[in-house]
């Protein structure tokens, strides 16, 4: 385990010296961080921070993505803080840790589509930076490999997380051998019983499918060279589990209707050989009809390439081909991670040939964007510098403190969340915690924010929120609320401003606002502020200056409160 390997292991483009130093400074620094500490395997942490840099180096990914695979838990799982790395890393990288952080508060615990989709979408607005999901990528694929050594219900919870949104993230970007590897790590603990069906049935027809296959291989070959055609690599791909689980399913488990079991891989150099390697294998052997997918002239929405075509073989047995050029194939390995890769050889005459067509179809996604980064920019540095995620900016993507989350419009404020939540939360919502800190009740919300709703039991909705709310769903509940109640409330109640000067405490709001509830005084609005080192806490409530009094009599025994006065508006 060394910087050796990881600086070997991207070939697409030899690192700088200054580029060795900075990985090698991440490796030092990982390491020194991590001292000590061990994972629930009982291997050194530091295991798991070489990995994930490994696998970016293996995706040919740029010296700061990294070193920033390298550092990615260090500002959670150590002592040294995001201000540290930025200053002995520099803002970019800093920035990249910190994007990785942010994405693994999500949690996904069951099951929702709506959900996983809200989560998938988080992801792509809190990145930013298109490297901050391939760190995440690369970790979560270690963490999947060493899953085995947590309690049996975690296993569950990450397992469903990576397949459902994970998975399908890497798939999203092209990423298709990492989906498919995430997919099956994922099967093996959430279908455990089906995985090990499938083991014990298929592994004789796999030997059997593969000892086929290299007569066919064999028979390819001869005839390719008779026709001049010398492929790159001709190879056999056994289908992955968690596929053929799914196939299997839909042919009633019956693996004789399973046509692409194993299938041929055959990688040429050009696009025009691509088509004459489909046209030779059709006259050596007829195709199945419907079974010829041109994914070179219409790629893939993921921007994937290849040409699949399903012959009737040797003994008439079905049997899949896939054609494409080497370009093609590490695109279908690694996608868009494998721009760095070929982008140095954007000059020569093979990469001019075989340069992909991608459609100019606009989808609320991130791969059209990814798409027209290849064909925008020539220099990969300066592509690394515009990876900016600029998708979903109509919606901001939030969670609540157990880690759901809850996707608003644009311009939502903590009382559009509490509604959100429900509409009971909305109602008796007094304040909001963001990010740990009290914020007003107009408060824009931003992608990320941990927010917190303070309540009041039997609180009814203000008024005022009208001026400031954002949804549709907060805006008829406050209508519907104020129009029952209106004729309760007027005339009844003076109302009365609350100011006390307190030390700054954790949970101080909540004890105050207890207080107050038990006093039966109904809070419309607290605020807080900080004057000439002093924290103020401004409360509005409905009470005449008599129950004012008694309030303030009980609010005294606060430990914290320094001063407290009050006036009758």
């Amino acid at each position: 385990m060394n910087v050796k390997d990881i600086l070997s292991a991207r070939k697409s483009k030899l690192f700088s010296e200054d580029e060795k130093n900075l990985i090698e400074r991440a490796f030092i620094f990982s390491q020194k961080a991590h001292q000590g500490q061990k994972r629930k395997s009982g291997e050194p942490y530091f295991n798991h921070c070489y990995q994930t840099a490994f696998e970016l180096a293996r995706w040919q990914l740029d010296a700061a993505t990294i070193a920033a695979g390298f550092i990615h838990d260090t500002a959670e799982d150590t002592d040294i803080s995001l201000e540290s790395i930025k200053n002995e890393f520099g803002e970019e990288i800093a920035f990249l840790v910190d994007g990785v952080t942010k994405i693994g508060h999500l949690k996904y615990r069951d099951k929702n589509d709506q959900q996983a989709e809200n989560i998938r979408k988080m992801i792509l607005a809190l990145s930013q930076d298109i490297r901050v999901i391939f760190i995440k990528l690369a970790d979560r694929l270690h963490n999947m490999k060493t899953l085995s050594a947590i309690p049996p219900q975690k296993q569950k919870r990450i397992a469903l997380e990576t397949a459902e949104i994970y998975a399908p993230l890497a798939r999203r970007l092209g990423m298709a051998n990492l989906a498919g590897e995430l997919e099956d790590l994922a099967f093996f603990y959430l279908h455990h019983s089906e995985y090990e069906w499938l083991k014990k049935n298929i592994k004789d027809k796999y030997e059997e499918r593969e000892k086929y296959l290299e007569k066919v291989k064999l028979i390819a070959e001869k005839t390719l060279k008779e026709n001049n055609i010398k492929p790159i690599k001709i190879d056999c791909r056994a289908k992955r589990y968690s596929s053929l689980y799914k196939k299997l399913f839909k042919a009633n488990m019956n693996l004789d209707e399973v046509y692409d079991l194993v299938a041929i891989r055959i990688i040429v150099k050009t696009i025009e050989e691509c088509y004459g390697v489909l046209g030779i294998i059709h006259q050596l052997w007829p195709p199945m009809p419907g079974k010829i997918k041109d994914y070179i002239a219409l790629p893939k929405q993921n921007g994937y390439q290849s040409i699949h075509t399903t012959v009737f073989c040797l003994d008439n047995k079905p049997t899949e081909f896939q054609i494409r050029t080497e370009e093609m194939h590490q695109k279908a390995e690694s996608g868009i991670a494998a721009y760095w890769a070929y982008s140095q050889a954007k000059e020569t005459k093979t990469y001019k040939k075989s340069k992909p067509v991608f459609a100019n179809q606009k989808e609320i996604a991130i791969v059209e964007q990814l798409r027209n980064w290849q064909k925008e920019f020539s220099d990969p540095k300066e592509a690394i510098q515009s990876l900016k995620i600029d998708i979903l900016e109509d919606q901001v993507f939030t969670l609540t403190p157990k880690g759901r989350v809850i996707n608003l419009p644009l311009g939502s404020t903590p009382v559009d969340f509490a509604y959100a939540i429900h509409s009971d939360i909305g109602d008796q919502c007094i304040g909001s915690k963001i990010n740990n800190k009290i914020v007003p009740l107009d408060y824009q919300l931003q992608s990320g924010d941990l927010v917190e709703i303070l309540i009041q039991k039997n609180k009814k909705p203000s008024k005022s929120w009208l001026e400031f709310i954002k949804t549709s769903l907060a805006k008829k509940h406050v209508k519907s609320s104020i129009r029952k109640s209106e004729k309760l409330i007027i005339g009844n109640l003076n109302t009365t401003e609350l100011k006390l000067i307190v030390e700054d405490k954790i949970g101080l709001i909540k004890d105050i606002s207890s207080i107050i509830s038990k006093n039966h005084i109904n809070i419309k609005n607290i605020n807080t502020s900080t004057n000439k080192g002093q924290n103020i806490i401004k409360i509005i409530c409905e009470a005449d200056k008599e129950k004012s009094e008694k309030l303030i009599l009980k609010l005294k025994k606060i430990k914290e409160l320094k001063e407290i006065s009050y006036k009758i508006i």
